[in-house]
């Protein structure tokens, strides 16, 4: 085993044990770990030019992310995506089981845009506060939107499937086509999943209705009030601010904690959602503009039309999308200064994570670590295996595209693998579809970027999340694998 396979793997190794166990922070593990790696290759001297050539690599990401979280968040406090949330919730209830496939069904529907970062926005904004009140786990709802929308990156427009007809040099549609029924099965796996999982919270918790729940909030709330004015705030801006359902006797709190009243009867549980960061969805907040919501409509409709059939690079798309939406939404430039700063937040967290996380794939990839660890796998295949390639495409999809980015394993590794199968006479539409099958578990690998938008505005531990997901969303890939064997796919 050549020394640099070691270091490769003994660095990824390092980063997820100490993230894990909670002694680092994503970001600085991103940063140190490979800086002290690329010093024990005897690369330190060069470690400059891999990182100026990581970031150079990933800054469109990070500038599409950045607009990306300003387009979307404008688009949340606007009000465009209130009827679906409010139709999710109505069926949510407060029922844990409800809410937990309800999860599933917003991030499946949402990520049809075919980013997984906008798709985390919108599912986080619209269930954390649900989650929050009735003190469920919230790992649970990471998990669940990112193995969904893992599942749904596999969509010709979201990275994976374009980047193997690439590779390969084979139609995009050609390779996703035959593979719907195996990624249905996928999806329906994630529902039936967010069903135990959602089964598992309700005996946890038992069902309330939302009216108990902030019934027991008031009465908590006022204790509290008795006992200090300060707590109120701290402790509401902690668990969401609501008011109780007595009409005039709201209990309010500062608007930098997002107020938001509840209503007086049964039926408003859908209106009584707000949230921290966002000042939610609650339906008297000042950013809502009913009368632009088909303006708003038509542009967002326009941006990912114009996403899919690649008029513009999706970087651009989005800056030219977000300037006219604050435009349009907030002629007064306080009231643009005003949301920009309410979306600074979940901007410079992501963004930061982006470029730190340049560090790690720009010492990765100039090493040569990446390279030397994708042959010593491919050369350990034994030569038996060449007629069931595909098969072993599918299986290594699933560490491959966790350790490395999307562009390291079907730029790198997938032409090998399609070589070695073209040997055996696999045809590399087969390997192509299989190399897909690892997606729902690479949603939430440390070198995506969108997961750092799921997991900072969910506030979760980046190392629980990973804890709590792996082994879900790699039992997802390999049903998909086994559902693409038995339809005779792969």
């Amino acid at each position: 085993m050549h020394m640099l396979t070691i270091l490769g793997f003994a660095m990824i190794a390092t980063f997820l044990v100490l993230i894990m166990m909670k002694k680092m922070s994503p970001i600085a593990a991103l940063v140190l770990i490979p800086a002290l790696f690329c010093v024990f290759v005897g690369k330190g001297a060069q470690l400059g030019d891999y990182v100026i050539e990581g970031v150079g690599n990933l800054a469109p990401t990070a500038a599409m992310l950045m607009f990306a979280i300003v387009y979307f968040g404008l688009m949340i406090d606007v009000g465009l995506f209130d009827p679906i949330v409010r139709g999710i919730l109505k069926f949510c209830k407060a029922d844990p089981l409800r809410i937990v496939v309800g999860t599933a069904l917003l991030a499946a529907i949402v990520s049809l845009d075919g980013d997984g970062s906008t798709t985390f926005m919108i599912t986080v904004s619209a269930m954390y506060p649900l989650y929050k009140r009735l003190k469920m786990s919230l790992v649970v709802m990471t998990g669940v939107a990112a193995t969904a929308n893992g599942v749904m990156n596999t969509l010709p427009w979201g990275g994976p499937t374009a980047r193997a007809a690439t590779a390969l040099k084979l139609d995009a549609g050609d390779i996703f086509v035959p593979m719907i029924p195996a990624l249905l099965v996928g999806l329906l796996f994630v529902f039936v999943l967010a069903y135990f999982l959602g089964l598992r919270e309700r005996k946890r918790l038992g069902v309330l209705s939302l009216d108990e729940v902030l019934e027991q909030e008031k009465i908590v709330k006022d204790e509290e009030k008795s006992g200090s004015e300060e707590t109120v705030l701290v402790g509401a801006g902690a668990s969401s601010a609501a008011g109780s359902g007595s009409g005039d006797d709201k209990v309010r709190t500062t608007k930098a904690t997002g107020a938001a009243g509840s209503g007086t009867d049964a039926g408003s549980e859908d209106d009584d959602v707000d949230d921290v960061r966002l000042q939610g969805l609650d339906p008297n907040r000042p950013t809502l503009r009913p009368k632009l919501y088909w303006f708003n409509a038509l542009l967002t409709v326009a941006l990912l039309t114009a996403m899919i059939m690649e008029l513009l690079p999706i970087p651009v798309l989005f800056i030219l999308g977000a300037a006219l939406a604050l435009t349009v939404n907030f002629p007064h430039i306080p009231d643009q200064k005003d949301r920009l700063a309410a979306h600074a937040d979940n901007v410079l967290n992501v963004s930061g994570m982006v470029f730190a996380a340049a560090v790690f794939t720009g010492v990765l990839q100039g090493t040569g670590m990446v390279d030397s660890m994708a042959k010593w796998i491919v050369d350990g295949i034994p030569g038996g295996m060449g007629p069931h390639m595909a098969l072993v495409t599918g299986f290594l999809s699933l560490p491959l595209t966790y350790f490395m980015s999307n562009d390291g394993f079907y730029f790198g590794v997938l032409p090998v693998l399609a070589e070695a199968g073209a040997a055996h006479g696999v045809s590399p539409l087969e390997i192509a579809r299989a190399s897909l099958v690892g997606q729902p578990l690479h949603m939430s690998s440390p070198l995506v970027p969108a997961v750092y938008v799921l997991v900072g505005m969910a506030k979760v531990e980046f190392g629980d999340h990973t804890k709590f997901v792996v082994k879900w969303a790699a039992a997802t890939s390999l049903i998909i694998l086994a559902a693409g064997v038995l339809f005779g796919i792969i």
